[in-house]
């Protein structure tokens, strides 16, 4: 009863200790190259082109909620017309589709950050 406890806790730890190491190194990293001399503007390269964050998560959203939809839509049809298992035709196609809609929603990101 007492290992529900501690996992949690667990858990916590390892996201809090993961990013405190990634920023407290970032920090340490800035530091050393403003000491030496380096322009403050390296820290900003690469977020000039960059498209906004809500943009993209709104895009890869809805197309992985569509491809669920087309999923369970395409597995009804296996289901009732081709007579496949309905235990195999709605996860594999769910799990399929929605693959297909995060995958077209990367291959959407990087065109519009080309943007």
């Amino acid at each position: 009863m007492g290992s529900e406890l501690i996992i949690i806790p667990i858990v916590f730890g390892a996201i809090f200790g993961v990013f405190y190491l990634y920023f407290s190194t970032r920090n340490k990293e800035r530091l050393a190259l403003i000491e030496k001399g380096a322009d403050a503007s390296i820290f900003m390269k690469g977020r000039q082109h960059a498209a906004p964050i809500w943009k993209v998560l709104t895009l890869n959203l809805a197309l992985l909620l569509m491809g669920i939809g087309v999923g369970i839509f395409i597995a009804s049809l296996l289901h009732y017309n081709l007579g496949v298992e309905e235990e195999v035709a709605f996860p594999g196609t769910i799990f399929l589709m929605a693959g297909v809609g995060l995958f077209t929603g990367f291959t959407m990101t990087k065109s519009l950050d080309k943007e």
